[in-house]
């Protein structure tokens, strides 16, 4: 961690006015929910994405509620980083405990950065809350606005109670974690040396699947993710006059090459988690979909059942290794042959294949020399976590108090890269239970429209409090 503070916000920030709403429903809802109603809305209303240099602002409103809420100024502490020639910084939030249990402390992750949103792409405004057809519309309405408002909201709800833990929690927000992942490094390592907490909770992953008539499938517990790692392909040569074609052109050396990594499929691989998890799924998930995960859960052999299951963008990923073409670049004037051609091409490894096997095999699937193939940061490679049996408890008892019966509860492995990787690195059990609820349609992360709906919103509300008081109550 580079620099460490104590600090407080001046004033108050600038942020968007909340979105239209109905006046008869705001009037219907309870005065904690109108209040994280409108904490959504302002945090949304920071650009906090690459680039736009918002994040201190979006640090100091947080700051300055959590003070108002009754937070001493020593517990909250605001982190500066270089992340990657860009600054950005990191919240650390701490909730002292009597230490009557004699625990040790519970930390919980989110991430205050979003992956950018073009206004013009969008059919709303991005950065504004909207509120439309029995969604909320927003760029980080899910990943993972909504995990910051509410642990934040929570703990200025139970402080505001006069609520007093046996044991100190914290909460860890990150300013990165979408790109260079700078702060979360130094946070963890912060968290290592400093708090040492019996476990990691994470609110970026797990989450809720419903069905298609929203009714509740499973909570998904993330326990593993794979490895995250972006190779730049490049092919270069002197280029020339476009009315002089050559044979090597760099365009269609890189396109062919990108062609053949769109062909190729990565050997299916699993794991008694994946095959728990598949098992579990494919007892709620309606239709082929769901006979397929039971047939491959029991013989994950079975070539039928791994077409079906491949074919599922949400589900491809527990299979094995992937990667896809991100970006492209290529040329220098619309009358001149390419000098250079390159393309991000970033892969998810699956635990224990390793990122130098997958480049290797990139390579042999290319084919071509002449395309370079260059790792563009160093990738983390993380363990499997364990789900403690107090953290399983706690969550149960929140599960059947939002829906009114039990919700099974399904340990998984994460396609996407969180926080969470740099934490079990160090040893930390980390468990990923985030209170979002959608259906699989409904899941627009990182891309146009993303959305989330409103009942959902509120109904995950009180999550994080029954599980905290679960975890750290008398």
């Amino acid at each position: 961690m580079r620099k460490l503070m104590l600090a407080l916000a001046a004033g108050a920030a600038v942020c968007a006015p909340l979105a239209a709403q109905d006046t008869n429903a705001v009037e219907q809802r309870t005065e904690h929910q109108q209040m994280m109603r409108a904490l959504y809305a302002d945090i949304i209303a920071f650009r906090t994405a690459r680039g736009h240099q918002r994040m201190d602002e979006m640090v100091a409103y947080l700051v300055r509620r959590l003070s108002e809420a009754g937070f001493a100024a020593e517990d909250l502490m605001v982190t500066d980083y270089d992340s990657e020639g860009e600054p950005t910084q990191g919240l650390v939030v701490r909730y002292p405990g009597n230490g009557a249990s004699g625990k040790k402390p519970i930390v919980m992750l989110a991430h205050m950065d979003v992956v950018d949103a073009l206004p013009k792409d969008w059919d709303r405004a991005p950065f504004t809350l909207t509120e439309e057809d029995g969604y909320f519309y927003a760029r980080g309405t899910q990943d993972n606005k909504y995990g910051v408002a509410n642990l934040t909201g929570t703990f200025m709800r139970l402080k505001q109670e006069g609520w007093v833990p046996n044991r100190d929690l914290y909460l860890v927000f990150s300013g990165d974690e979408e790109t260079g992942m700078i702060s979360t490094r130094a946070q963890a390592k912060w968290v290592a040396e400093n708090v040492d907490p019996a476990y990691v909770l994470n609110s970026d992953a797990g989450g809720i699947g419903l069905a298609d008539d929203f009714s509740p499938l499973a909570q998904q517990v993330q326990l593993a993710e794979k490895t995250y790692v972006t190779f730049d392909l490049t092919v270069t040569n002197s280029g020339g006059h476009s009315s002089r074609p050559r044979s090597d052109n760099a365009i269609y050396e890189l396109a062919a090459a990108l062609t053949k990594i769109a062909d190729h499929r990565f050997p299916v691989r699993e794991s008694e988690l994946t095959r728990s998890y598949f098992a579990a799924l494919g007892r709620s998930v309606p239709g082929a979909l769901g006979d397929a995960m039971t047939r491959f859960a029991e013989d994950p052999s079975d070539a039928e059942a791994i077409e079906i299951i491949r074919a599922d963008p949400g589900f491809v990923g527990t299979l094995g290794t992937t990667c896809v073409a991100t970006m492209l670049e290529a040329g220098h004037a619309e009358n001149a042959l390419p000098q250079s051609a390159s393309a991000a091409v970033n892969c998810r490894v699956w635990p224990g294949e390793g990122v130098d096997s997958v480049k290797a095999t990139l390579a042999e699937v290319i084919g071509n020399p002449d395309v370079a193939i260059t790792q563009r940061a160093e990738a983390t490679e993380s363990g499997m976590s364990s789900f403690p049996d107090e953290v399983r408890v706690a969550l149960a008892k929140s599960l059947a108090a939002r829906f009114g019966r039990e919700i099974p509860m399904i340990p998984n492995m994460s396609s996407g890269g969180t926080d969470g990787m740099h934490y079990r690195t160090l040893g930390y059990d980390t468990i990923a239970i985030g209170a979002g609820a959608s259906r699989p349609e409904d899941i627009y992360s990182h891309g146009l429209n993303e959305r989330m709906r409103v009942d959902a919103f509120y109904d995950g509300l009180d999550h994080w409090s029954i599980i905290l008081k679960e975890l750290a109550g008398s």
